[in-house]
């Protein structure tokens, strides 16, 4: 097992996999391609260090390791659990900022089709995502892969933030999923009146218990890049947290009747030929090392009550 503890580390049993840990510098590992890596907890060097900025497209075992960390109970510590919803924290190793947060909901009365499409929808999104400065897809990479940017409010007094992602998306026999990780475009330098958050591994699981019904997961593995106050990491596993699983809830209900009146039929995430972004090629882009955005310190930052926790949630913050 790597230390990551989701898939089998490659210097430990020789298995293929792709160790983020030499890319990033955060210890999560994950498989993209056919390239093997060995984490650095191993190996004190790595031999491929010139490939750490190449950007790779997820592959099958990939989304496998996803599916795996959201149904893994080892390691994490439940902070919330009522009715059908639930969530989950993983401490931060020692030394890094790193966040990790698992919220799950089942849902009796939506289609795992409908949630699917819902995640999707950035036309819908931004009629019910109060948290949303600015969403849009940039390029498209494959027919199950593109390149966006997705900037938030954050709670107050703390700065807002903002990313640049490839996402993927894979739909089974038994689920869907979408996955994605920070990476840098030319085009969209970090700004300055946000800070630029780095997503190591953030996504979706939406798996069908019937007709009508599923359940969802959210898991998102994260650097803010900024020393957060513990109110802040407190209020998001306790409170900000089901607060979002429950209006992902409400507005899956309305979908159905919304999109009827918005371009009922297109799907460009079910039907790629209606995708019509710009092509990009990989090489274009590169690996968003959180080492190389400036930190902030928040840590002495205290909770503003401005009465708008309804509308406030940092622990969304990544576009998916």
């Amino acid at each position: 097992m790597g230390r990551c503890g989701n898939v089998t580390c490659s210097c430990r049993s020789g298995r293929d996999i792709w160790c983020w840990s030499d890319r990033l510098g955060l210890g999560a590992e994950i498989r993209f391609g056919g390239v093997l890596r060995h984490c650095s907890s191993c190996h004190s060097s790595s031999p491929m260090s010139a490939e750490r900025d190449a950007v790779q497209i997820p592959d099958d075992l990939a989304f496998a390791s996803f599916r795996q960390r959201c149904e893994s109970e080892q390691g994490w510590q439940q902070k919330y659990s009522k009715l059908e919803i639930g969530v989950w924290v993983q401490a931060a190793t020692e030394g890094k900022a790193v966040h990790r947060i698992k919220c799950r909901i089942q849902l009796k009365d939506t289609s795992a089709e409908t949630v699917y499409d819902v995640l999707h929808d950035n036309e819908y999104r931004l009629k019910w995502d109060k948290q949303v400065i600015k969403t849009f897809d940039i390029a498209r990479l494959t027919a199950n892969a593109d390149v966006g940017y997705y900037s938030w409010k954050c709670p107050r007094p703390l700065k807002d933030r903002d990313v640049v992602i490839l996402r993927s998306w894979l739909v089974t026999d038994n689920d869907y999923m979408i996955i994605n990780y920070s990476v840098k475009h030319p085009k969209y330098p970090p700004q300055k009146d946000l800070v630029r958050a780095v997503s190591i591994l953030t996504g979706y699981r939406v798996l069908p218990t019937g007709s009508k019904s599923c359940n969802l997961v959210y898991m998102a593995e994260a650097d803010p890049k900024g020393s957060l106050p513990k109110w802040v990491v407190n209020k998001a596993s306790q409170y900000l947290a089901p607060k979002v699983l429950k209006r992902i809830h409400k507005v899956c209900l309305k979908y159905p009747e919304w999109k009827q009146k918005n371009r009922p039929d297109f799907k460009p995430w079910l039907y790629p030929e209606q995708n019509t972004l710009p092509t990009m090629s990989l090489s274009e882009l590169s690996i968003q090392h959180a080492d190389s955005l400036e930190n902030i310190d928040e840590s002495g930052l205290s909770e503003e009550n401005n009465g708008s926790d309804e509308e406030e949630c940092g622990t969304k913050g990544l576009k998916d």
